[in-house]
């Protein structure tokens, strides 16, 4: 189909002139004898990839019909054609917008060459128009598939977690349960702090894996139902490192592996296995260390039941700067009974508790 090009000018002479060079070299015209009339071949839904324009019209110049027209015919090139004397207002069209100017009279070849190199400019540009928008919508089709994937990613990271629970709670039945509330325990401390996302979840990883190192304790001690002795303990407080031994072959809980190794640890420095002290402590462990220990106080044991809310608060509160850290402590008893009693029972819900085999020797 040959490009379409609209003529304007209110002499009828030089537009038949005009028109008939361009029908000549296989262009496609349509006339208009004024600016006004212009506007309403354009209004009327006829597309053009150019427009000449005389300069000097009587009811709506050059000038005039190329601001109405630039901003919604965006694509339509406009060359003036105008008379030697008018040339400062022809260069000033090129500055509002026009892409050339033809200077009265012109030759054919001229009006040619001029044509063309605008119909090659409005070309280009198009084509660049079509490809930025092929490029975006092609870098959002690969957004779209690397967060799909992404999603993908943490589904299965998802899996591997909730598989080292599971196995964990095959050969320790003191855990069941307890890995999701002193998580989900923890998980609310550390939004209540303020943590951002991204570092909930790591602390998240660390809680729910504290203590996978005890697949390397044996049997003999992780399921005695007495009282350790203190070589057993030892053996027992081994399950730390261990556990950090666990975690940190697996690249996605590089960071969690830490708390894993950490979770035992005073702040007063009286913990195990390193003796760290304060900050040395990781900040996921810090906030796991008052979580484990609400869960331990509120959960039922073989030798106890379940005790209180307010006991648990009490006795967090007394160990304040010295197992626990003061500004974690701080944070969660100003938080509600609400929230732990509520995650609890939502937790117990998803699963079905087979009781304790022995108390905590964590």
């Amino acid at each position: 189909m040959p490009d379409r090009i609209l003529v304007v000018d209110d002499e009828e002479p030089i537009r038949e002139i005009v028109a008939t060079m361009l029908r000549t070299a296989g262009y496609s015209c349509k006339q208009a004898g004024s600016g006004m009339e212009a506007l309403a071949v354009l209004t009327s839904g006829e597309e053009f990839e150019l427009m000449l324009s005389d300069l000097m019209m009587a009811d709506l110049d050059g000038i005039g019909l190329l601001e109405r027209t630039k901003e919604k015919y965006p694509d339509m090139p406009v060359v003036m054609v105008t008379a030697v004397h008018d040339i400062s207002v022809a260069l000033a069209a090129i500055r509002n917008g026009a892409y050339d100017y033809l200077l009265k009279p012109f030759e054919r070849e001229q009006l040619l060459n001029t044509v063309s190199r605008a119909l090659e400019n409005r070309r280009l540009k198009v084509e660049n128009r079509i490809y930025q928008t092929n490029l975006e919508s092609l870098v959002k089709a690969r957004t779209d598939q690397l967060q799909a994937a992404n999603r993908e990613l943490i589904g299965s990271y998802d899996i591997t977690l909730q598989a080292l629970g599971d196995a964990l709670e095959l050969k320790d039945l003191e855990t069941e349960g307890h890995s999701q509330r002193v998580t989900a325990y923890t998980m609310a401390i550390a939004r209540a702090m303020g943590l951002p996302a991204e570092q909930v979840a790591t602390i998240a990883r660390g809680a729910y894996l504290h203590d996978i190192g005890k697949m390397a304790i044996p049997d003999r001690i992780l399921q005695k139902p007495a009282k350790l002795d203190a070589e057993e303990t030892a053996i027992m407080r081994e399950h730390c490192f261990k556990g950090y031994h666990i975690v940190k072959k697996i690249p996605f809980l590089k960071e969690a592996c830490d708390i894993v190794y950490s979770h035992q640890e005073h702040f007063d420095g009286s913990g195990y296995p390193r003796g760290l002290k304060g900050e040395e402590i990781p900040l996921g462990a810090r906030i796991f260390s008052v979580a484990d220990t609400l869960d331990a106080i509120t959960s039922d044991r073989p030798y106890r039941a379940a005790r209180s809310m307010a006991v648990a608060r009490k006795e967090i509160q007394d160990w304040s700067g010295k197992q626990f850290d003061p500004s974690v402590v701080d944070v969660f008893l100003e938080m509600p009974d609400e929230i732990f009693v509520e995650l609890k029972r939502a937790i117990k819900s998803q699963t079905d508790p087979q009781g304790y085999a022995a108390g905590n020797r964590g």
